[in-house]
């Protein structure tokens, strides 16, 4: 084998490495952008659960909670579950 020959294998390996990184690189932003997507879903369905049980409602409150759920389903069928352990507030 020429010395040519062992740059390019060199070389090839070199860009599957690189390629096989930006994917668990790519899978790790989507698996964040997932997630940051439900938190927000979750706390708007806190929020307007709250809305509600202060009397605090407005005339879609009850039409909002039910599409945040229905979205929430939505996401945990192409996510998997979501996780629903609580945080301390700080």
């Amino acid at each position: 084998m020429g010395i040519l020959d062992k740059v390019k294998e060199q070389a090839a390996r070199g860009t599957a490495v690189a390629k096989e990184a930006a994917q668990k690189g790519q899978a790790m932003l989507d698996e964040l952008q997932a997630k940051r997507a439900a938190d927000a879903m979750l706390r708007n369905l806190g929020a307007a659960t709250y809305a509600q049980r202060t009397g605090r409602a407005s005339s879609t409150t009850d039409a909002d909670i039910e599409r945040l759920v229905s979205a929430l389903r939505s996401h945990e069928e192409a996510h998997g579950p979501i996780d629903l352990s609580q945080t301390q507030a700080s």
